[in-house]
């Protein structure tokens, strides 16, 4: 992308400038996201932004992170660089679509290929649970390329929940999955069934829920529980795990733990696969 800037701005830019230029960035259905846009290039990024959006058509709006995820709903701070001016648009993988506001809700397209990990291990039949289910892309993911007999979704963000409730539409697939919008400790008792297969994809501290899951996974059942840790230091969420289970009284097996992509240099997304017994 540097080649091309270069190219398009010519003397307009340093070689300094253009080494300034952040190489990581994240794409939402045509919208661009830079996690961070150095100070030294404020007065050039939107002739930056501009440069993009001409060598990258299918790109309209172009964004920069002024806060990491953080709150109660873990979202971003985003301020426009150049582009049509909008926060919403429609994402496409694995199969489906969904719309969202990229500041409304918590969502990474860097996860596709792990939600593309867990939907293959599916078998026909099972019923699932997806706890923060966000905007609907695990529900639907799962619903759209498994054969799941139903699919159950909670999440506490309205903002996504509603983006989740148009997106079962746009897929056409309000008969396999249902949405609750809430507080999984307040949902979850409610809910006067068992699963073969519960998803815990928060962004954070998704441990602190386990108890949850292990009071709804069926014998035999797999729970996704997802946490941050860094590479090979495992320890203490695997203590959490053991402690859960033994508090729940139930027989529990780590199957693998699974990166899913950087969360700071040393840190990473983990997913650990657990057979409940």
């Amino acid at each position: 992308m540097k080649n091309l800037i270069r190219k398009e701005l010519g003397s307009k830019i340093t070689e300094k400038e253009i080494s300034l230029i952040p190489s990581s960035f994240d794409i939402v259905g045509n919208i661009m996201i830079f996690s961070d846009f150095p100070d030294a290039l404020k007065k050039k990024e939107k002739m930056i932004g501009e440069a993009i959006l001409k060598n990258f058509r299918h790109i309209c709006t172009i964004l920069k992170k002024t806060k990491k995820h953080s709150g109660k709903y873990r979202t971003p701070k985003l301020s426009f660089i150049t582009g049509k001016k909008t926060k919403e648009t429609i994402h496409k993988e694995n199969g489906v679509m969904v719309k969202l506001n990229v500041e409304k809700a918590y969502f990474s397209s860097r996860l596709s290929n792990e939600r593309k990990r867990i939907f293959i291990q599916v078998e026909n039949g099972e019923t699932i649970l997806v706890m923060f289910s966000g905007i609907g892309i695990y529900p639907l993911a799962i619903a759209k390329n498994s054969g799941a007999k139903e699919v159950y979704g909670i999440e506490i963000n309205p903002a996504a929940h509603g983006y989740a409730l148009e997106n079962l539409k746009l897929n056409k697939l309000e008969n396999k999955i249902r949405l609750f919008k809430g507080d999984v400790k307040k949902i979850m008792p409610g809910i006067k069934k068992k699963f073969d297969r519960i998803l815990m994809p928060l962004p954070k501290d998704a441990g602190n829920f386990l108890d949850l899951a292990l009071n709804k996974i069926k014998p035999k059942g797999t729970i996704h529980l997802y946490e941050f840790s860094e590479e090979g230091n495992y320890t203490e969420i695997e203590e959490k795990i053991k402690n859960s289970c033994k508090k729940a009284k139930k027989k529990c097996e780590i199957l693998e733990a699974v990166k899913c992509g950087h969360y700071s240099p040393r840190v990473f997304r983990m997913c650990f696969d657990i057979k409940v017994g």
